[in-house]
C-alpha cells in the first residue's frame, strides 16, 4: 500500500541506490521529528531519535512489505524508537486528573474553542499537547494533525481498532482537563492586566 512515489524509491535504494533514500528522509523528516518531540519533548532527544529511526529504516527496508503504507511504517519505527528511550531514560511522564470532566465539559470547551481564530487555538492545542504524557500527545498529533485513521494508528501502536478508540477518548479528556486549564489561567491573567 505504499504510495507510488515512496515505491519507486524504496525499490531504488533495494536496488543499491543510496541517494535514493534522502528522497525518503526530505520528505518525511519533519514529520518524524515532530511527532519524536511529541512524545519525547526534548529537542535534543527528538532529533536524536529522528536520525535513529530513520537509520533503522534504511537498515529494515528490504523488509518492507508495502502491507501498508510507507508512513505507517516510519510512524511505527519512530513511535517505538520513543518508547525505548523513554524506557532508558525512565522519565517520569505528567499526570493529568480527567474523571472530573464530562462529555458535556468536553463539548462545551470544543465550542469555545471553535470561538477562537484558527491559529491561535492551534498554536495554544500545541502548547497543551506538550504538557500530556507522551502516548497520549502522540496519539493526538496522529490523529488530529497528521490524520491518520483509527486503523492505521492501531497499526503504529501494535494496539487494535477498539483500544485506540478507547485511548483517544481517554486522550482527548486529558487534553481538555490541560486546556481548561490553560484557559482559565490566561482569562485570569487577562483580568488581573486589565
Amino acid at each position: 500500500m505504499a504510495n507510488i512515489d515512496d515505491q519507486q524509491y524504496i525499490d531504488r535504494v533495494i536496488n543499491g541506490d543510496t541517494s535514493a533514500f534522502a528522497v525518503l528522509a526530505d520528505q518525511y523528516k519533519v514529520m518524524v521529528f515532530s511527532l519524536a518531540l511529541k512524545m519525547l519533548k526534548n529537542r535534543e532527544e527528538a532529533e536524536e531519535v529522528t536520525q535513529d529511526s530513520f537509520l533503522k529504516v534504511y537498515k529494515s527496508l528490504a523488509k518492507y512489505k508495502g502491507e501498508s503504507k510507507f508512513s505507517t511504517w516510519l510512524y511505527t519505527i519512530t513511535y517505538n524508537t520513543c518508547l525505548d528511550r523513554i524506557r532508558k531514560n525512565k522519565r517520569a511522564q505528567p499526570v493529568v486528573a480527567i474523571d472530573d470532566y464530562t462529555e458535556q465539559q468536553i463539548t462545551s470547551l470544543d465550542n469555545t474553542l471553535d470561538g477562537m481564530e484558527a491559529k491561535e487555538r492551534k498554536q495554544m492545542i500545541q502548547d497543551c499537547l506538550n504538557l500530556l504524557p507522551a502516548e497520549d500527545s502522540f496519539l493526538l498529533t496522529l490523529f488530529y494533525f497528521e490524520e491518520q485513521s483509527i486503523r492505521e494508528i492501531g497499526k503504529i501502536m501494535n494496539i487494535n481498532s477498539n483500544h485506540v478508540k478507547i485511548k483517544l477518548y481517554r486522550s482527548r479528556k486529558k487534553l481538555t482537563a490541560v486546556l481548561k486549564t490553560h484557559l482559565e489561567t490566561e482569562m485570569i491573567e487577562h483580568y488581573e492586566s486589565e
